[in-house]
């Protein structure tokens, strides 16, 4: 009897091996690989590219291409160098990039199956953009948002399907979807090199805004890549390098006993501070942790212009820094600055260009675009996002923010400066050269003496910059009579190294509060009344937080309801007449806030202007007009903000009272 249950047992097990029932998986899918990698310099690339000097051969020169199938689906087509059609993730490594980024979002879509937009990027997507990838000979980095859409510093909302969950419930969510999702890319024989646990989680993740769960959560993903790509790299991901906050971040993430290999980071040169200062806290993480560092996302216009109609996060207008031209040359110099900027750090392993081919879709109009925007996702939001996110995207929506930050051009033909990935190795063009003038603009208060300048920058390809002498195409009487009028601009026109030269001068009439942008480092003669019991009303010193110079007010709370405040001041010295009053506004988290500013005539209000608070950087203002004050009266001016939001927080900025004429 002991014979026949062992031989039915013996049969049971063989019988099992050979018609696959046990639980092992079938062997991954092996793609072939297209080695179309140059193996020298690209020749024949008009632009100065200064060689970064030795770049290990294993460095990282990534780009992000999230969005490429919803902007295929919506019919744009991209061209090789000699004007073939030719998929995109070919061109790009013959151009001599080796990793591709994807974001990967948990459920894009609506209750009706519609897409939030953004490239509708959930895991399919990423398994077709790491085949085209891997195919090429190049590595995927999965970016996790744990999202179901956009994840930023200004907002890091769970999935849908994870919002009433505990943290414990919601890591054990996180580390099944992280371990499913990399299985699904492993089968399909995708070569994953990286994967980031979060996306610019600057003390948030998930819904999550305690370390301790943030760091649960990140382990948690962590687990799940060791699971199932052993050799790839786990990363966390932060933005703000000028910030000063990294060494924080790192400390934290080591208490905590997370996991990971690469310390990421956003460098944009528009808001983030310096390359000096990036490689210093990139080397500091490095130096005391022991860890890779690298810059997951940065990218530089190569035009001020818009292509699709929907407007863009940078612009000739954009009031930010702009260390570089706006041109192929200015997107060369910036993303071969950065480069050495990584490579210079300790450990620095390498750069991802954000969303290098996020071009126009479309036609001639906006209405034209907008359809495919909506059908296919190929904008940055849907409106049907707004079932997710109804104060950002909800309001928002539209096409490309990035089209003139592309390497490619509106029809998909590929730019010079897309070789820059393969030149940063070589060097290309021999000496730098002069080639534009660097446009100045002056801000005057009316009645100010002023003299034209004698000398303008010539702007040289390698980015440095020459004093040149300058002739103004500018009567004296057409100087004297802008320089005498508030509120008056005048553009002057000139010739400088037989190039042209432009001068804008902006005259205001004079801002008669004292301290409007909180530059000299102290709130007075500010005066703040905390009606809610906030746990932050402060002033701050944090330039990339900052609308412009260094400081502002900033204001935040962890409880709900806490945040209800009004920031005043009273002018001193005024003369009889009529009065503008502006103040801008920034933040986050702050759901549906009451925010106006204000004008206050002997304790009383009499004028406000409705003010919003959406997102991280998108500041907003709001304009008090027709201010009537006598001789003896008292005026206050002012901003009051409420939000019943738990971890609302903002910034306060340049405010303005000027007599009106």
């Amino acid at each position: 009897m002991k014979n026949a249950i062992f031989l039915i047992l013996m049969l049971s097990l063989l019988l099992s091996l050979f018609t696959g029932c046990g639980k092992k998986e079938p062997a991954p899918e092996v793609i072939p690989v297209e080695d179309v990698s140059p193996k020298g310099k690209l020749e024949g690339c008009p632009l100065f590219v200064k060689q970064v000097d030795g770049l290990p051969e294993d460095f990282i020169l990534g780009m992000d291409v999230s969005s490429v199938i919803a902007l295929e689906q919506s019919g744009v087509t991209y061209y090789n160098y000699e004007g073939q059609q030719q998929d995109l993730l070919q061109t790009l490594a013959e151009a001599g990039v080796n990793y591709i980024r994807v974001r990967v979002w948990n459920h894009p879509y609506d209750s009706e199956g519609n897409g939030y937009g953004g490239g509708n990027n959930d895991v399919e997507k990423a398994v077709e953009i790491g085949r085209r990838a891997t195919r090429y000979g190049m590595k995927l980095l999965v970016d996790f948002h744990y999202s179901d859409f956009w994840a930023d510093p200004g907002k890091q909302a769970a999935p849908l399907a994870w919002q009433d969950l505990s943290v414990d419930e919601k890591a054990k969510a996180l580390k099944k979807y992280t371990r499913e999702s990399l299985k699904t890319l492993r089968q399909a024989g995708v070569d994953v090199g990286m994967v980031q646990i979060g996306n610019e989680t600057n003390g948030a993740l998930c819904g999550e805004k305690l370390w301790s769960s943030i760091s649960k959560l990140m382990q948690a993903g962590s687990e799940a890549v060791r699971a199932v790509f052993p050799d790839a790299l786990v990363a966390v991901h932060f933005a703000n390098p000028e910030s000063g906050a990294y060494a924080d971040y790192a400390g934290k993430l080591a208490g905590y006993h997370v996991d990971y290999d690469v310390f990421g980071s956003s460098y944009y040169p528009y808001w983030h501070g310096s390359l000096e200062n990036l490689t210093r806290v990139l080397s500091g993480v490095a130096e005391t942790y022991d860890k890779k560092v690298m810059v997951m996302e940065t990218s530089y216009a190569f035009t001020g212009e818009d292509t699709d109609f929907s407007g863009n996060t940078i612009s000739d207008e954009s009031a930010v820094a702009k260390p570089y031209p706006y041109s192929q040359q200015g997107q060369v110099n910036s993303f071969r600055d950065v480069v050495a900027a990584v490579a210079a750090a300790k450990n620095g392993i390498g750069v991802c260009y954000w969303e290098g081919a996020w071009i126009t879709v479309g036609g001639s109009s906006r209405e034209e675009n907008q359809k495919l925007w909506e059908k296919y996702g190929s904008g940055w939001a849907s409106s049907c996002a707004a079932s997710y996110d109804p104060d950002d995207a909800g309001k928002w929506y539209g096409g490309s923010a990035v089209d003139n930050q592309a390497f490619f051009d509106p029809e998909g033909h590929p730019l010079e400066s897309l070789k820059v990935f393969n030149l940063v190795r070589w060097g290309n063009g021999g000496e730098a050269r002069a080639e534009s003038i660097e446009p100045m603009a002056i801000t005057l208060t009316a009645g100010d003496d002023f003299t034209l300048p004698e000398t303008v920058n010539a702007v040289f390809t390698d980015n440095s910059r020459v004093p040149v002498p300058v002739t103004w195409d500018v009567t004296d009487e057409a100087l004297a009579e802008v320089l005498s009028r508030p509120g008056a601009s005048l553009e002057i026109t000139g010739t400088a190294a037989d190039m042209p030269a432009s001068l804008l001068i902006s005259v205001e009439p004079e801002n008669l509060l004292q301290n409007p942008g909180f530059e000299d480092g102290v709130a007075a003669p500010w005066i703040v009344e905390d009606l809610g019991g906030a746990k932050e009303l402060k002033i701050e010193k944090k330039t990339g937080d900052s609308r412009t110079g260094d400081w502002h007010y900033h204001f935040w709370s962890e409880a709900a309801g806490t945040v209800e405040f009004t920031l005043e001041q009273q002018p001193e010295a005024l003369q009889s007449g009529t009065y503008s009053f502006s103040i801008y506004i920034m933040g986050g988290d702050c759901g549906a806030a009451e925010v106006y500013a204000y004008a206050k005539r002997n304790g009383e209000i009499v004028s406000t202007a409705p003010m919003e608070i959406t997102s991280w950087n998108e500041w907003h203002g709001g304009t008090v007009s027709g201010i009537e004050y006598r001789e003896g009266d008292s005026l206050a001016v002012g901003i009051y903000v409420k939000s019943d939001a738990a971890g609302a927080w903002g910034k306060i900025d340049d405010a303005a009272l000027y007599l009106t004429p």
